[in-house]
């Protein structure tokens, strides 16, 4: 029997020692012992995302902090800009839809980064009180050009930069305030090396001014509300009490490796699992964007890609992920973010060129992790 382990995007693995802190009798969320550990928390996550701002930290999925970003920055008559290049990005515009926010959307070829210069223009053609995009893509395994975007919003006083970093944040520099990011999204369950219901949004000087303007509907997701919270070490609402617990754990291990290492690690890891599969005779989903949280990759011609996914889980107990939508049996992808080794890196190709045999695809056995290994060495 094999031991269960997890190489999807997300979730991703939890360290013992964050489990064990977790597993600690649960403490009131009103108390002294608590504000204590938010107000670690509080600079820990500042110093994470590289910001001065404050960050605002709610009970829910990453797609919580996305929805209250659309009602807290914008208001009824605001028109609002979406990059839209996959399944994470198509949800921003469906959450300005279901608020009745008219919106233009910048249609991205699914594996393609967003080109700059495209979106350069569509600001010279209207007064967009936001720009709503992904750093990294989960769907297509894409990273997207957000330094280039930023230049582009940094000095627009009443258009804001709103990404959502879910799979970034942790796993490539993304430096917030230098950028002039306005707000930055992330979730628990990927780079933070926690179980899902956390989400996190930073909140600049800009977007607060346009959250004082706001004249739509939100109760929970108040981001006012929150942020007179987090000043006094404390959530509006009850707080997910263990995960936050976690967290500190986990804001504790990253400092010790550092923000360059962290980066580093991630940076090697990705370019090994890339090498592996393209030395494994596989086409990369998005060969000149890729991210370093998530490796999409075609499957051999003629082979359904859920037959991969399938073989990992039922020969190894391994999970990985299939596409979805239009990607949905073409393409299979791999997590490295968050809590992985090179171990790991070797053992999920290992999987995958069994599971590509397995299915009739013509390979050398070990040619895969044989790339994987120059990289890992090199690094």
């Amino acid at each position: 029997m094999y031991r269960y382990r997890l190489m999807a995007p997300g979730p991703t693995p939890v360290p013992e020692s964050v489990l064990t802190k977790m597993a600690l009798p649960i403490i009131h969320h009103r108390t002294e012992a608590f504000e204590k550990i938010v107000a670690e928390v509080r600079e820990g996550l500042k110093w994470l995302y590289q910001t001065q701002n404050e960050i605002l930290i709610f009970a829910a999925s990453g797609t919580g902090a996305m929805e209250g970003a659309v009602v807290n920055l914008l208001s009824k008559n605001d028109r609002a800009l979406v990059v839209d290049g996959g399944k994470f990005g198509e949800r921003w515009w469906k959450i300005c839809k279901a608020y009745g926010i008219a919106h233009d959307v910048i249609k991205v070829e699914w594996g393609q980064a967003v080109d700059a210069k495209v979106i350069e223009a569509k600001l010279k053609e209207h007064d967009y009180r936001a720009v709503f995009m992904q750093a990294s893509e989960t769907s297509t395994g894409v990273c997207h050009p957000i330094e280039a975007v930023s230049k582009l919003t940094k000095n627009l006083p009443n258009t804001a930069l709103v990404v959502d970093a879910i799979t970034a944040l942790g796993v490539i520099n993304i430096p917030t305030d230098d950028w002039g990011i306005d707000v930055l999204i992330t979730g628990s369950q990927k780079a933070l090396m926690l179980p899902p219901g956390l989400a996190f949004a930073s909140v600049s000087k800009k977007a607060l001014a346009l959250c004082e303007k706001s004249d739509i509907p939100k109760f929970y997701f108040d981001f006012k509300r929150e942020l007179k919270s987090i000043q006094e070490n404390t959530t509006a609402w009850t707080p997910a009490v263990s995960l936050i617990i976690g967290l500190q754990e986990v804001l504790r291990m990253m400092k010790s490796e550092g923000l360059e290492g962290l980066f580093k690690r991630h940076a090697i890891q990705a370019k090994a699992t890339r090498e592996g599969l393209k030395a494994m005779g596989l086409k990369l989903y998005a060969p000149d964007a890729p991210s370093d949280a998530v490796t999409a990759v075609y499957s051999p011609e003629g082979m359904d890609a859920g037959k991969v996914v399938k073989s990992l889980k039922n020969k190894f107990n391994m999970t990985i992920a299939g596409g979805q939508d239009q990607a949905k049996g073409k393409i299979f992808r791999i997590g490295h973010l968050g809590y992985y080794d090179p171990m790991d890196i070797l053992n999920v190709l290992a999987a995958v060129e069994f599971a590509l045999i397995e299915n009739g695809h013509k390979l050398t056995p070990g040619v895969g992790i044989g790339a994987a290994m120059k990289v890992l060495m090199e690094g």
